[in-house]
Parts: structure tokens; sequence; C-alpha cells
């Protein structure tokens, strides 16, 4: 078999016979689960499990193959298990139950109370599609979701991008004030903010529903319910209509990694087995994260997943998913303590091929059901053809997180000196990418902005952040903050060849980390939340670097820069002078924090440039020390064609060539 990955990288030939056997297996798996049916046909389990109500009749079926007795309990059983509403066993585990047509209406509370072998308990329905806690106890159910007059979506989905700008958003810590937001205000009064910003497609987290919310969504407890914390289904899908409207596409944040261990909101021990959606013993328990790990040799559990990804799709119109924890998945170790410097480590003993298995059926899935749909992994490892079709050899998903360039960025903030900063390094670890897997750049995502990390304005700025972000009242280390912050920007986002990130109030440098409500801060939302008003301030730095981010963003997709080759044209360490090409744009950073440099010469194609964008003019809060009109032209020396410029230290800008035909 001729295998594409295999062709564009020769270090893979070792390993052909593994990533042939892996190409079989998922097509064979696929035949078992379809029996030569195609994958959104299987792909049904939450349109025959759960609660569905119709006009005639109510029913109610379950998957609980370890289970005695089950009973669908509420106020119409006045929440005990009772006869009347007892389900009927079936064969493999299947329990239902017929109702009357109005027993359960709109909005009512129910659960489940499921017997097994020396034991029993409530269980939240795993299909649920709509989970509510009460406010005084904080106890949750299930609540029937069938509004009269149900939301229909006016606007289609935006076609595919190739290159994505994304906005990384958190609904509920969104609002400007000390609470939890909601879909409505976020529709209304943060959308338009992403709007004016230029990004294009918006990253939503948390929207599966989740016990705890600290846990920033990632433990997982409702996996077809949207977090009631934020509103109803009805709200969220306004939103994502109003989105498309304005030609934004919207992903979310999908778990698929793990879930919570809670018993009676989750999946876990569901029928009184630890087994039963998850694996057994040691290896169903992830140590790092407190949670269970899925089985996804599972037939069951692939119906139960895949089914998952196209309730999404279809009942909500979202335009993919950002699949988290990849590592985790895709290694028995979870890739913990796991350097990755060698290619022998993507295909030893440590491959859960199950997993693999799964991820890429479920981007054949997805990409079946919506061709425009985008998939991102976020995969530290750095897997060889993760962001490649399965049929060339890979995981078959759009994207790949940069997730190295984050910690890069940090490494050199924290260990350096400004001046010991090696712009070939720099250039290397952001550009250092395989050529055909398509990768999101970014500087920072929430990761960086949660307490016990910090952002880069506020590793840079320090306690600055606090007293000296007014414009007439810098100090040197806010202005070096200010600077580098414009910089570090314009460097990640101009060297991205796939698509470039941003968590919300990083674009302006958000001075704050989050903290969300917990026993260690008397549950206070002070820190969850976004403080907007400091972008909308002139007479702070806020202001400025938030307009900078959009005029690199502007710039970045009017031009498409991110589909152009990048040459590299300078990279003097002395100097700490870092220049590269991309079509007919020249990017040229100077990191030296003492050194400007003039009349600096460097070789480009023949004519006159242009200043298009300059992180030094003063209405990006700079020293404006280059005139931004000035023409510059090139001159013939020993057969190249040179162009001489004024660098100013700390400085970045973009040359634009004169009568250059835009592709």
């Amino acid at each position: 078999m001729d295998i594409e990955i295999v062709k564009n990288d020769p270090f893979l030939k070792p390993y052909e016979k593994i990533i042939s056997r892996r190409m079989i297996n998922v097509l064979q798996k696929e035949k078992s689960l379809t029996q030569n049916k195609d994958l959104a046909s299987f792909a049904n389990a939450h349109l025959f499990y759960g609660l569905h109500l119709s006009e005639k009749h109510q029913i109610y079926r379950d998957w609980l193959p370890n289970a005695q007795e089950v009973f669908l309990i509420g106020d119409f059983s006045d929440w005990k298990p009772i006869d009347k509403f007892k389900l009927q066993k079936k064969e493999n585990g299947l329990f239902e139950i017929y109702l009357n047509s109005n027993t359960l209406k709109h909005k009512d509370l129910y659960r489940l109370h499921v017997s097994w072998e020396n034991g029993k308990g409530d269980r939240i329905p795993a299909y649920a599609k709509r989970v509510v806690q009460d406010d005084k106890t904080k106890i949750f159910n299930a609540q029937v979701w069938q509004p009269n007059i149900p939301y229909k979506q006016k606007y289609k989905s935006p076609e595919k991008k190739k290159n994505i700008f994304i906005y990384e958003a958190h609904i509920g810590m969104s609002s400007i004030e000390p609470k939890v937001n909601s879909f409505n205000d976020f529709r209304k009064e943060i959308l338009p903010q992403i709007i004016k910003a230029g990004y294009d497609t918006i990253q939503l987290m948390a929207i599966q529903e989740h016990p705890y919310y600290g846990s920033f969504g990632y433990h997982v407890s409702g996996f077809f319910a949207v977090s009631s914390r934020f509103g109803t289904p009805e709200d969220l899908k306004k939103l994502i209509d109003e989105a498309h409207k304005h030609n934004i596409s919207v992903i979310m944040d999908l778990v698929h990694s793990h879930a919570v261990k809670n018993e009676i909101e989750g999946i876990s021990n569901y029928d009184g087995t630890e087994y039963q959606f998850f694996h057994k013993g040691e290896r169903g328990y992830h140590k790092a994260w407190d949670s269970r790990c899925f089985d996804y040799s599972k037939n069951e559990v692939l119906h139960f997943l895949l089914s998952n990804c196209k309730f999404w799709l279809e009942e909500y119109n979202f335009d993919g998913f950002r699949l988290d924890g990849i590592t985790s998945m895709i290694y028995l170790n979870h890739g913990l303590e796991t350097d990755f410097i060698s290619y022998e480590q993507y295909f030893d003993n440590n491959l859960d091929e199950d997993a693999i298995n799964y991820l890429i059926l479920a981007n054949t899935l997805i990409h079946t059901i919506n061709p425009d749909a985008i998939t991102i992994a976020e995969d530290m490892s750095g897997m060889p053809g993760i962001a490649l079709p399965a049929n060339e050899g890979g995981l078959g998903f759009d994207f790949r997180l940069a997730m190295g360039i984050p910690d890069y960025w940090i490494k050199i903030i924290k260990e350096q000196k400004d001046e010991e900063w090696s712009v070939g390094e720099i250039f290397y670890r952001l550009t250092d990418k395989r050529e055909d897997e398509p990768a999101i750049n970014y500087s920072e995502s929430h990761d960086q902005a949660l307490v016990g990390d910090k952002a880069i304005i506020f590793r840079l700025a320090d306690k600055d952040i606090y007293n000296h972000m007014e414009i007439n009242n810098l100090s040197l280390k806010s202005e070096r903050a200010i600077a580098l912050h414009k910089m570090i920007l314009l460097m990640t986002a101009g060297t991205a060849k796939g698509g470039y990130l941003n968590f919300m109030g990083n674009e302006f440098g958000h001075p704050e980390w989050i903290d969300f409500p917990r026993e260690g801060n008397n549950w206070s939302y002070d820190f969850a939340k976004r403080q907007w008003n400091l972008a909308e301030d002139k007479n702070l730095a806020y202001y400025y670097l938030n307009l900078f981010n959009r005029k690199t963003i502007a710039f970045l997709k009017s031009n498409n820069i991110l589909k152009k080759e990048i040459e590299l044209i300078v990279s003097n360490e002395k100097d700490q002078v870092l220049i590269f090409k991309r079509g007919e744009h020249i990017f040229v950073f100077n990191f030296n924090p003492i050194h400007s440099f003039t009349n600096y010469g460097f070789v480009v194609s023949k004519g006159k440039y242009r200043i298009i964008l300059n992180s030094d003019n003063e209405k990006f809060i700079g020293h404006s020390r280059i005139m931004d009109t000035f023409t510059y032209e090139t001159a013939n020396i020993n057969k190249k064609n040179y162009l001489r410029a004024y660098i100013p230290s700390r400085t970045s800008f973009v040359l634009e060539k004169i009568n250059t035909t835009k592709k």
C-alpha cells in the first residue's frame, strides 16, 4: 500500500506497516459498526435512547446491561420508584417504558432510579438533553425540554475556511460583572466585540453540562446537555445563529477524552459497574485529571460518542469541534512524563489503537455530516498525521494546535533576559511544523489565564500592570510589556500557516487571571469575569493594544497572509533582528531592548515599499520613531536588491510592495 504520509515524510518508512494496519483496522471497525451502511446512519443513539415525547405517547429507553430494575422517577411518582414507572428489561441491556402522552411536559424534572446486585442509586439519564441544578439544594435533575415553539435557525453555516482566526471564549466568565454570564448577554454584548475584532471563528468552552463550574467544563457529566448555567438550549441556538448571520463559524470544545467521576450526575458506575463506558480497574481512572477513561474498544461506547458528535452538529448547528485531550486518548500513559523527542515514541507499545480508531471515525462522521465542518486536535505530542486525511494515513483533523508555542514564550520570558533572546530560535520554534499539516498558532490560551499561571502581559509587566498602564504614567517595565506584547502577537500570528487563536481579553492584555469560585476564595466570582471597560478607555494602554490586535488581524485576513509561504531573509543574533517574507509582504522585528539600527540593509525583490503596520506608531501607544508615510526603494548592490530601513529597538513593522496585485 502506497501511503501518502510516508511518501511525504521518509522518516516514517520504518513505521509504514503500523500505519497501514491502522488504516485497515479502522475500515474494519467501521464496517462492523455500520453493517455496510453509512456511519451517519449508525450514529443515531440519541434518537433511540433517552426521553422522546410525541402527541401519541412518550417513551424512555436506556442501555443498562448490569441493571436489574430501572424506574423513572419525578413529581409524577412523588420521586419514588413505583411499579407504574418501572422500565421493562429487554435484550442486550435495553430498558424501556411507554408512558401516557400527558405524563411529562415541558420543564418537568426527572431522573432514573437504578438497582443492581448489592446496590442501587439515582442517575441522571445519559442522553438527557437538559440538566438543571436546584439553587438551594444544589441537586441536579434532568429536565424535559420541548417548547411549543422551538427556535428555528435562519442562517446557514459559513463555508469552510482554510485559514481561521479563532476567538476562544467561556460564556460564563465573559461578563464585566462578577457573575455567571448568559448566552443571551454574550450574544448581545460580546459577539459584537468579536465581530469588530475581526475573528471569523468562535470556540466556545464548557458547553456540555458539568457539575463543578471551576473545572472550566472539562469534567463533563451530561454529554448531550447544554450547561444550564448559561441559559436554555434555545438561547444557545440564537447565539450560534447570530454568529452565522455575520459569517462567523462556531465550534465547541468537545470532551471525549474522559468524563467526570460523579455517579449521580455523570455516567460513572451508571449501571452499577465501573466498566460500562470505561475501562476496568486502574486503566479506567485518569490519576492526573481525577476522572474516568473511556473504553474505545466497545462498540456501545463508540455508538454513544459518535452519536454525540452528530447531535451537536445537527441539533445546534455547530460548525465543528476542538477535541480536547487528544494526547491523553492516544497514549496508554496519557502522554504523561513523556518528552516525545523521537518517532519511535509515536509508534511503540504505548499507543491506544482503539482511541485512534475512534478519532478517525469521529472525523469521518463529522465531515460526512458537514463537509464544511472544522475539527481541531489538542495534542501536545506532535504525532505525525493528526491533521491529515485518514486515506493518507492520518487521523483526519483539519488543524492541530501548536501547543509548544505558548510554552516557549513563557519559558524565555521567565528564564532569559531580553538581550539573551535568540531571534533564530524564536523563528524556528514558531515555524517548526509539519509542512503537510495545518496548525493553529497561539501565544496564550485559557490555560495561561488561570490562577496559578499568568497571561503574557502579566509576566512582562508584573506588579506595574496595576499602577502603570495609564498612558501618562507608564513605567519602563510597562512600556517594555506593551512593546513586547505587540511584537509577540505579530510574530505568532504572522508565522501561522493554518490559523491563529486568542483567548478572550488577551487581545488587549487583560490584566487579571481567572479564578473560578471555590472554597479557597470563599466562592467568589470577583475574578471569574473580563474587564472589557479597560479596552474602551483611551487613557489606558489596553485601548491601544486592542486597536493593534484589530489592525493585525484585519491585515493578515485581507492579504491572505496565512496562505503564503514563509521565507527567512535575516536572522541576526547579535543585533536581535529578524526579517522574513510572506508573498510581497516583509515582516521586520527588532527584539533588541536597547539598540536601534539606521539604514539596516536586507535583500528583497526589486521595487518600492511602504509600511502598512507598525507597532511603534503612536496610535498603538508607540513612540513613532518611523515615518509610516515614507516610501522605501531598493538599490542594486552587487547584483542584489537591497532595502535600507531604520529599525528602532523593540519594534516590529510590515512592509508592503507598492503596486503589487493582491491575491
